[in-house]
């Protein structure tokens, strides 16, 4: 899933950026309104973590733009304010969440993940195609019933097929939603990810394949 991060503290963003890609979640980071306005325009994100504070203009003024246009994007705001009034603006302001400074990784996540669990957005947190189960808060895979040990890179691409069974995904999707707009994504680290993966699930016995639609993108479906 790719996440929008807008804080100008640079020592905390990072710190999220790096905590929320153990969760399987790929983050572009922005440090003001501008540049995020940018990122929106351009980008297709699941969600928006959107700090108060901000050097440019308010984060509140972002969110109310992006409500009165109709963006339903799910938006958690980051404040240092704690006080009942700043949350209650918060959440009437559009917000879906509120988390005050300092918060633990682990809780910035799983109220995300909480977030896109509901009904329209795009989280289930179990997915199960033939003999594999993806228990995405975990980030456990099971064949069988077994649990096998992926890379976040290939846990992510597995995630990423199964939540489009049926349909093929195109380099450009694996690119966006892995890499967002860091520096190594390419189509050929998409390939090497999608080769790993390949590897991994027909050493453990899966019973389903990853197919090549040329000139188009991949597809998960039943091993023939």
């Amino acid at each position: 899933m790719r996440v929008l991060l807008v804080e100008d503290n640079a020592e905390l963003a990072g710190l999220v950026n790096s905590g929320l890609a153990k969760f399987g979640f790929s983050i572009d980071v922005v440090a003001n309104v501008a540049d995020a306005r940018l990122a929106l325009s351009g980008f297709l994100y699941s969600a928006l973590i959107l700090d108060i504070g901000l050097p440019d203009e308010s984060g509140f003024s972002l969110l109310k733009s992006l409500r009165d246009v109709g963006d339903a994007i799910p938006v958690i705001l980051l404040t240092a304010r704690g006080a009942v009034e700043d949350r209650v603006q918060g959440l009437q302001s559009g917000a879906d969440d509120y988390l005050v400074k300092p918060f633990a990784i682990e809780e910035l996540a799983a109220r995300l993940r909480a977030l896109l669990r509901r009904p329209g957005q795009l989280l289930g947190q179990s997915l199960s195609f033939k003999n594999i189960v993806f228990d995405t808060e975990a980030r456990q895979v099971f064949i069988n019933g077994v649990p096998e040990l992926l890379s976040s890179r290939e846990a992510s691409v597995l995630e990423l097929l199964l939540r489009r069974q049926g349909r093929v995904v195109s380099k450009k999707v694996f690119e966006d939603q892995l890499f967002g707009l860091s520096k190594e994504g390419s189509p050929n680290a998409v390939e090497v990810y999608l080769s790993r993966l390949r590897k991994q699930l027909l050493e453990r016995g899966a019973d389903v394949q990853i197919m090549t639609v040329r000139g188009v993108g991949y597809m998960i479906s039943e091993k023939k």
